[in-house]
């Protein structure tokens, strides 16, 4: 049996990968500064992986972006560069990066973007710093395979949400989990950052894990985007998530300037040519997977 490390092992993938790679493990913060190349050193070292997943990343909300981008840009890049790099020289058979749409061009002239439009562009403004630092781990990757002919690869996935998300800490929580958990703490009145005009893409969690597991499974060495096939607007995805909890709440909008990019929206064409019979998680199904457990 191959050994499987997982970075980021008490994040919100994580725990879903524990759920259906239980034997693999799963290593934190707590473990391991991944910053550190000595720390990265030891844990590579210590486990010998064949496989490794890695999820861990400086992740948060637009406003702690836009106040903190050095933070994201340098504690980013230092993960990155300090376990691709160790991975190879351990002789790490298989490496999964786990990015993020951000990488993309804060606007295109088509869409939903297609995994070659990456470089067209900068990041949009609000996440510049982290979407770059991702956008380097891509490129990171590529250059080792086609240096060194390694089997690495990354996936890229849309928004995410989950039961497993940070639900006290405001800095990272995801959207869906921060407007579900004012849904059932509002008496009427529903208040959300930005105008509610963007499109997005909103995924479970647990659907990236699975499409991890499958590219093990399978040994898919490809590179490729993921994401919920509906781009929505927040206000739709607010109201909906209303709708199926059977609330009547007035929406209002404060903060305009925090919308951050208008839309993102990603292609899944080469993801579904790989696992054409995948089926996500409907975001009815999730947002009541991920309400019931808001205490």
């Amino acid at each position: 049996m191959k050994r499987i490390l997982v970075t980021g092992g008490t994040s919100t993938v994580g725990q879903h990968l524990k759920e259906i790679l239980p034997d693999a493990i799963y290593v934190s913060s707590k473990i391991c500064d991944l910053t550190d190349m000595t720390h990265v050193k030891w844990l590579i070292s210590s486990y010998n992986p064949d496989i490794v997943i890695h999820l861990a990343a400086k992740v948060g909300g637009i406003r702690d972006n836009i106040e903190n981008p050095t933070t994201y840009f340098n504690d980013n890049i230092l993960m990155n560069t300090n376990l691709v790099k160790i991975c190879h020289e351990k002789k790490v058979s298989r490496f999964i990066g786990i990015l993020s749409t951000c990488i993309y061009p804060d606007k295109v002239n088509s869409y939903p973007m297609k995994e070659e439009v990456m470089f067209d562009g900068p990041p949009t403004p609000t996440n510049f710093t982290y979407g770059y630092a991702k956008r380097a781990l891509a490129i990171q990757i590529e250059a080792y395979n086609k240096q060194y002919d390694t089997k690495y690869n990354y996936i890229t996935p849309c928004n995410l949400y989950s039961e497993y998300d940070n639900f006290e800490n405001d800095k990272k929580m995801h959207f869906i989990t921060a407007l579900l958990k004012k849904i059932k703490t509002s008496t009427g009145e529903l208040n959300l950052l930005g105008t509610g005009k963007p499109l997005r893409q909103f995924m479970y969690a647990g659907d990236l894990a699975r499409v991890i597991k499958l590219c093990i499974e399978k040994d898919i060495t490809e590179s490729f985007n993921i994401a919920y096939p509906k781009n929505q607007s927040i206000h739709e995805l607010a109201e909906k998530a209303l709708g199926s909890l059977k609330k009547n709440y007035y929406i209002k909008y404060n903060n305009p300037e925090l919308d951050g990019q208008y839309r993102k929206d990603v292609s899944i064409e080469k993801m579904l040519s790989l696992f054409p019979e995948f089926e996500f998680t409907s975001y009815e199904e999730g947002i009541k997977k991920v309400y019931d457990k808001i205490s």
